[in-house]
Parts: structure tokens; C-alpha cells; sequence
């Protein structure tokens, strides 16, 4: 940190300055080498099962279709070079607009497809167990990732898909709206339930009330731009049916 932020530290709140604190340790990542991915697939399992949320399986990973489409981003946060929590970012853009909550809320998240809102939508968001309760403001940083996203692709509609018992934290956090109640997800043992977000309308509160998720245009291009040559498995574009996406609108 440089001499003002920390006279702006000194001005935050504990929580605040325990963020920033945080922030000033951690590195954001792009996975997109096959060992990168698989290190958040195993850490995704190790958070779920731990919680409760899945089914052990043999693979001791937790992936989906999501992850190899070209417009999802596997973001792993890193303490002392250690991978903590994760989350993936996924966008509409032109081409491929589907992203993950569009597979289990189709009929709430189809209709601003249709009009053509840029929505970003977070999910897998997961953190180490062994470390989540001793870092408390982990969750703040992860979800942070989430909300450069949104900053990047100048998002239209922030999405959330979590579990009931978490929505109150997603409404007072991102001043998020319920667009849906819960329902099963696929793979998760927990229903989950979707909220959304006008991005534009809330940006300057929410950061005002967080300091912490402010960021710079470097910042966000340097966390979703893909590294030339990286190797990884195949993600070719996958768009979504037009039939598909009308019939949400109807």
C-alpha cells in the first residue's frame, strides 16, 4: 500500500481495514492450465464435502460444462502462494450468452438474454476449510473477484445463485433482489435460490459502503485476459440454441 491508502485504512472501519489488510497478502489468479483447473476442481470438493453440500465421489473433484466455455473464468485466490477459495466468473457475450443459473432458473434468466443484457454470473464460489474460519474476511476478498468481474464486462444484472441460508448476506452485501426461490442444483445435495442486482444502479453504493471492492482498469483487464499459449483442455464456443433461448420470452 502507498502513504493514502493507508491514511484510508486508518479512516475504515476493523472490518474494512482487516479487507484491505487481507488484500495486501493475497494474489488473484486465472487458472488455465489442466493443473491449475484441477487444483480448484479438488479444493471445490474439499469445500462441499465439508459443508455438507455434495456427494463423495472417487474423482475427489467437482466440475461442469461451465468450466471449459469460453466465457468463464476459473479465478483462484492465493495466500503465500497457497490456494485459499476460489470462484468462477461467467459472462454473456456475444455468441455464448448462457451462463451457469440459466440452466436451473431458465425462465427468470432467459428473459434478460433476450432483451440483451450483459448479465456476469459468479458461482462455485468455495473456500479452503482448514482456513476459511481463521481468515474471516476471505469471503469478502473472493467475492471481490465476482464483482471485478461485473466491473469488467460492464455488467448490466449481477447474478447470485446460493443457498437460502445465504441470500441475506448476497441482499446486503450487492443489494440484491430475490428472482427466484430455491430449487434443486445440479450436483449440490442444498437447494439453491437466485438473486440479481443492477449493476450500474448499486456500483457506487456498494463500493462506498466496501471500499475494498474498488479496482483499477489494470486490474480487472489483468485478471481476465488469458495468457497466450496457456495449456488447458479444450473450450470451444458454445452457443446457445436460439429456440432455446426464445422460448424463455414467451
Amino acid at each position: 500500500m502507498d502513504s493514502d491508502d493507508n491514511e484510508a485504512v486508518n479512516s475504515l472501519s476493523p472490518s474494512d481495514a482487516r479487507q484491505f489488510s487481507l488484500l495486501d497478502r493475497v494474489d488473484y489468479r486465472l487458472a488455465e492450465t489442466d493443473a491449475e483447473r484441477d487444483a480448484i476442481y479438488r479444493l471445490r470438493y474439499r469445500a462441499y464435502l465439508n459443508e455438507g453440500a455434495i456427494e463423495p465421489n472417487s474423482a475427489g473433484r467437482v466440475t461442469d460444462r461451465f468450466d471449459e466455455m469460453p466465457n468463464s473464468w476459473l479465478i483462484g485466490v492465493f495466500l503465500e502462494d497457497e490456494l485459499m477459495s476460489s470462484v468462477r466468473v461467467s459472462a454473456s457475450l456475444p455468441g455464448y450468452p448462457e451462463t451457469p443459473s440459466f440452466d436451473v432458473f431458465p425462465e427468470h434468466v432467459g428473459p434478460l438474454l433476450a432483451a440483451g443484457k450483459r448479465v456476469v454470473d459468479p458461482t462455485r464460489f468455495v473456500a479452503d476449510p482448514e482456513h476459511s474460519k481463521r481468515l474471516r474476511e476471505l469471503p469478502f476478498v473472493t467475492l471481490r473477484a465476482g464483482w471485478l468481474g461485473c466491473g469488467h464486462f460492464k455488467a448490466d444484472i449481477g447474478l447470485a445463485s446460493v443457498r437460502t441460508e445465504h441470500r441475506a448476506f448476497y441482499q446486503r452485501l450487492f443489494m440484491q433482489q430475490v428472482l427466484a426461490e430455491a430449487r434443486a442444483y445440479p450436483g449440490l445435495t442444498k437447494p439453491i435460490c437466485l438473486l440479481s442486482g443492477d449493476y450500474p444502479a448499486v456500483c457506487n453504493a456498494v463500493m462506498e459502503r466496501l471500499p475494498s471492492f474498488r479496482s483499477t482498469h489494470f486490474e480487472r483487464r489483468t485478471l481476465f485476459t488469458r495468457r497466450a499459449g496457456a495449456q488447458s483442455g479444450s473450450r470451444e464456443p458454445h452457443e446457445m440454441s436460439k429456440d432455446r433461448l426464445a422460448v424463455q420470452t414467451r
